[in-house]
């Protein structure tokens, strides 16, 4: 099941005929063929794995959620945002019922001041390959906990790669209640979703 899965999955990706002077990936989502510029200067513009199997710097869930009557508010690193809102647009303009938002999202840094608690409500957090070998952890965590409701729901990809990864697991379940939806152990990779501790539904 695993292996058929992915393959499905896998299937809904295409890349250009011709090379073209912009790197990009194809993906068919939603009834769309959606176009993902890549930016090479920096880590956080490439699709990385996650992202691929779970439907963002490159913007492709922002963009699949959109094009499926979403209200959207896309987030990323100040540095890539302009490959975000480049991507946001070129797959969803005049294609969406909402047009959705992009916003910058540094984890931890300004969370009130960008996203005031008392005018921010988010029914989904959708966060992919957002957890590997980095420093900022806490400020994950931190940003986690101030953007999510009780009734708000994480939708989480994770592909496994150290130790840190699931130490952080360990660590996000003293805040909220984790469960995996769905496996593909020959990618190591992990869907989830959480909800705040004792707020998740049977």
């Amino acid at each position: 099941e695993d292996e058929q899965i992915v393959a499905e999955i896998m299937g809904r990706r295409f890349f250009p005929n011709l090379i073209a002077y912009k790197s990009w990936e194809g993906f068919r989502f939603a009834g769309h063929e959606i176009r993902i510029t890549e930016a090479t200067d920096c880590y956080g513009a490439v699709v990385w794995p996650s992202v691929q199997y779970f439907c963002t710097g490159t913007g492709l869930v922002s963009i699949v959620a959109s094009l499926l009557g979403a209200f959207v508010t896309a987030t990323d690193l100040p540095e890539l945002l302009g490959n975000l809102q480049h991507n946001v647009l070129q797959n969803t303009k005049q294609k969406c019922k909402h047009q959705p938002c992009v916003k910058e999202l540094s984890w931890g840094i300004d969370l009130e001041k960008n996203f005031p608690r008392s005018s921010c409500h988010f029914d989904y957090i959708m966060a992919a390959d957002v957890v590997y070998y980095h420093p900022f952890l806490d400020e994950l965590l931190l940003t986690f906990d101030h953007l999510c409701k009780n009734d708000t729901v994480i939708l989480w990809a994770m592909k496994f790669r150290l130790e840190n990864e699931n130490r952080f697991v360990d660590r996000f379940q003293t805040l909220f209640d984790l469960e995996m939806i769905s496996s593909f152990p020959s990618l190591n990779i992990a869907l989830y979703k959480a909800m705040r501790k004792g707020r998740m539904k049977t």
